[in-house]
């Protein structure tokens, strides 16, 4: 299978050299160009598969320029019980009659991003292989909290391979931030930046783009790529587990076989939800995106209006994961959107960067308003969420997930949609334990977040995730800051260039 660019600017390339690159030198992002359609009897023949098998299965339709055996390899590094203790990688929790929540975060940095971060590093290692690059592969990476230690996590000790995090110094939990600081490996570096996620992210895109500054590091023996959704390699592993969800629910007898189901994602950066439909697209029977946001609902007033705004207050909220107002991944589903039509995607994100909004025209939006349905979640209510969950099921939410609890009764609500709903787990609770705690006592509170971590287990008897335990008592290690304006400077004092 061949991957081209959204915005037309590069040639084709096969699934290594999408991966080893990470995003498209002249700007743009890879994208397979079609999808592998599935039929329902071939798709059902797979409702019994481990995790495992059901990710080799999807891999190979997609990475055709791998064997099945180095996909085979790749899959049991990624998911074994080490990292992935549970039998159910990605268990299913029955919330209510027609709820379920997908439990994403039982992977080493209680996260989502784990079930891709785990894997991606197995893809690019043989990815440059297969390509012969003789350089040391850089990887830079910007996150609003939990990508970082994922790929820290899965890149450290990697031979060959040096793993740049950038992260805002205010934009993350007291978690989030000690995970990342105190990650070991001696190829790993993390730098706190004065700025929003946004800033982050538009730096290390800017740093892709910068011609010179990547002759430099070509004449040093270095090539760049990345671990965010940007890269095909870390979106495709995300579609797995949407399938999987699908077999469970069949299982439970809670739906026949090709029934459709809904999928809500809480998301900021809209890699997680197109994962889904990416799914639909291969023949996933779904009826309906709940795409959900918090605060910066940037996404929602897209959805509803067709026009894409960034030109509006960044608010920090207690879900940081999603504090983004500009969503990379939103330029493939608009690539896919307009059958592939490179024009359009030039001339909406020229407009983004001039203008900071694009309107998109209205056989576009209606075309995406048949399939998704945003709606937000105000910090308020997600807090009530939180609580009420918790006093109804006995079932902890983190912030992120309770945005997409709200998100989906809101749906209901206004669309009396009753349709067997999922809803993607983002993060485990205890990542965010300050936010969680409070809005169960409906207070604030100012002890240290790991006492108010070991108040929340009193209060819950929820377990503590075995990658939150004993990070106050870790060394912090391989840690930089800088400002937004000198990120090429610290990449090059890092990198002794």
């Amino acid at each position: 299978m061949e991957y081209i660019s959204t915005r037309g600017n590069y040639k084709s390339v096969n699934s290594a050299e999408a991966i080893s690159l990470g995003m498209v030198p002249e700007g743009g992002l890879f994208v397979p160009e079609e999808i592998p359609e599935l039929n329902l009897e071939e798709i059902l023949e797979k409702k019994d598969k481990s995790y495992q098998e059901l990710a080799a299965w999807i891999f190979n339709k997609f990475l055709s320029d791998f064997s099945e055996d180095e996909i085979a390899d790749s899959v049991e590094a990624a998911y074994q019980e080490k990292s992935f203790p549970l039998a159910e990688k990605t268990p299913l929790i029955k919330l209510d009659q027609n709820t379920y929540i997908l439990e994403l975060w039982h992977g080493p940095t209680a996260a989502f991003k784990d079930m891709a971060l785990q894997i991606l590093p197995q893809l690019l290692v043989r990815s440059v292989k297969k390509l012969e690059v003789k350089k040391e592969i850089v990887i830079l990476v910007a996150t609003s909290g939990d990508t970082g230690k994922a790929a820290l996590e899965g890149f450290k000790d990697v031979d060959g391979v040096k793993i740049i995090v950038f992260y805002p110094k205010t934009g993350v939990s007291r978690v989030q931030e000690d995970q990342m600081k105190t990650t070991g490996g001696s190829n790993t570096e993390v730098v706190s930046l004065e700025g929003n996620f946004d800033d982050c992210q538009t730096a290390v895109k800017n740093i892709f783009a910068d011609k010179e500054f990547r002759a430099r590091m070509e004449a040093n023996n270095y090539q760049f790529s990345s671990a965010n959704s940007i890269n095909w390699g870390r979106l495709l592993p995300q579609i797995v587990y949407y399938f999987k969800a699908y077999f469970e629910i069949i299982k439970e007898n809670e739906i026949e076989p090709g029934d459709k189901i809904n999928i809500t994602v809480p998301t900021g950066n809209f890699g997680n939800i197109l994962a889904a439909y990416y799914a639909y697209r291969m023949g996933l029977p779904v009826n309906k995106f709940i795409c959900a946001s918090n605060d910066n609902k940037v996404l929602t007033d897209f959805l509803n209006t067709g026009i894409y705004d960034i030109e509006r207050e960044f608010i920090k909220t207690i879900s940081p994961s999603m504090d983004i107002l500009i969503s990379s991944n939103l330029e493939r589903f608009l690539f896919e959107m307009t059958d592939h039509n490179s024009s359009k995607i030039n001339n909406w994100y020229q407009k983004l960067k001039s203008e900071n909004k694009f309107e998109i025209d209205q056989q576009t939006k209606n075309k995406i308003q048949e399939l998704f349905s945003g709606h937000y979640s105000a910090e308020s209510e997600a807090k009530a969420v939180i609580k009420s969950t918790f006093n109804n099921f006995n079932y902890l939410l983190d912030p992120h997930t309770a945005v997409g609890v709200d998100s989906l009764i809101k749906y209901r609500q206004q669309s009396g949609d009753q349709t067997t709903a999922v809803v993607a787990s983002t993060a485990n609770p205890y990542k965010f334990s300050r936010a969680v705690l409070e809005s169960l006592k409906e207070e604030k509170l100012e002890q240290d977040e790991y006492r108010i971590i070991e108040e929340l287990k009193d209060l819950t008897t929820a377990e503590v995730h075995r990658g939150l335990q004993g990070l106050e008592e870790m060394e912090s290690r391989h840690h930089h800051s800088c400002d937004k304006n000198s990120v090429k400077e610290k990449i090059a004092e890092i990198l002794k260039l």
